[in-house]
């Protein structure tokens, strides 16, 4: 989990539009997120897992 300050931080409007920092609203991960989801490929993979994300399911071929 990220602390509190650093995804407040993350929040606020940057002074320039190359300083976004994206995060994971559930954990607050910056690496590894999917723009798409808005969440983190470690959180993607457990609510695709657990069906919670419509439309993902786990591959098997």
């Amino acid at each position: 989990m990220a602390k509190l300050s650093v995804t407040l931080r993350a929040k606020k409007t940057p002074k320039f539009s190359t300083r976004i920092v994206r995060r994971c609203f559930r954990c607050g991960r910056k690496h590894g997120f999917m723009r798409e989801f808005g969440i983190c490929r470690i959180c993607f993979r457990e609510m695709a897992g657990r069906g919670e994300i419509p439309g993902v399911k786990k591959a098997s071929w």
